[in-house]
């Protein structure tokens, strides 16, 4: 396509807008409001993916060493243990160390776990952790076959459900988000539609006189085009703003720490370009759907 033509599609694109009046107004209203209930669903996916993600990462096998164990088997396990596939990282937590965390996290009532720090019974633990969160079931075993080992500990029930919600959860975000585009795409297609028809009769005259379908169809990939950015300003703006006040006043009060809200930057600019694009695709498609049967004469 030569440039010329090109700017010609453009400038005609832009004309429909404005010959279009109410009906553009329709279509970028339609592409607006599901946009809107788009970018809600986008942001509440994206923020929920990260708490999982944040969550599954927090997951860790500890590994009880056994109190015969010497200095040199202590070592041999975790050399094992490093050699397992899947391994992200392996640390070494002596006993003192555990007895300093108990103490710490049971507050005042830990005070009387003082007296245990001259004859400390606790274990020494590898924290391991898994390099995909999903392998750590695999992991656990693999370790609990190990001499040496007393004990694996893992959760092995909370961690199971935990990654099952995970998975079922984002599949209902993305299937929702989904379903929520293939609606905008028709109610705009459904409204670009209405303005074709009334332009029926140009686009047969076109046709008869030799234009391809590519010539008379770019003006409304065009015309679609812009309804979608347009109709993706305002859903932008309002959960853009709705959420860099949620964020600026809520998020310090969150008193979970695998709670936590996604920082407004890059996230604003990546949820801006998400439904940018989303408005872009359904405004392109839902005018291509509705040309293409006036295209056949």
């Amino acid at each position: 396509m030569r440039f010329r033509t090109f700017l010609r599609h453009v400038r005609e694109g832009f004309k429909n807008i404005f010959r279009n009046g109410w009906m553009t107004i329709a279509s970028v209203g339609a592409v607006t409001t599901t946009l809107i209930l788009v970018a809600v669903f986008l942001a509440l996916v994206l923020n929920l993916n990260e708490m999982a993600k944040s969550i599954e990462d927090d997951v860790q096998i500890n590994t009880m060493i056994d109190l015969t164990a010497t200095e040199d088997d202590i070592i041999e396990l975790g050399d094992k243990i490093e050699q397992i596939e899947g391994i992200d990282s392996v640390s070494f937590s002596s006993n003192d160390d555990e007895l300093q965390k108990l103490i710490v996290s049971m507050g005042e009532e830990g005070e009387a776990w003082h007296l245990f720090e001259q004859d400390n019974p606790l274990n020494h633990v590898y924290i391991v952790r898994a390099l995909v969160p999903e392998d750590t079931e695999r992991i656990a075993s693999e370790i609990a076959e190990f001499n040496y080992v007393d004990q694996v500990n893992y959760g092995k029930d909370v961690v199971e459900q935990l990654f099952e919600f995970n998975k079922y959860a984002r599949t209902i975000g993305l299937a929702l988000v989904i379903a929520l585009v293939f609606t905008a795409i028709f109610l705009i297609s459904n409204t670009i539609k209405i303005t074709i028809m009334a332009r029926s009769t140009e686009i047969s005259i076109q046709k008869l006189v030799g234009a391809t379908n590519g010539f008379i169809r770019w003006p409304f990939f065009i015309e679609g085009l812009l309804l979608g950015v347009l109709g993706s300003i305002v859903p932008m703006a309002v959960i853009l703003g709705g959420y860099y006040y949620l964020y600026t006043n809520f998020n310090d009060q969150i008193t979970f720490s695998f709670v936590e809200m996604l920082p407004f930057n890059p996230f604003a600019w990546q949820l801006s370009l998400m439904i940018l694009g989303i408005g872009a695709i359904i405004g392109i498609w839902g005018s291509v759907m509705s040309v293409r049967k006036f295209l056949k004469v």
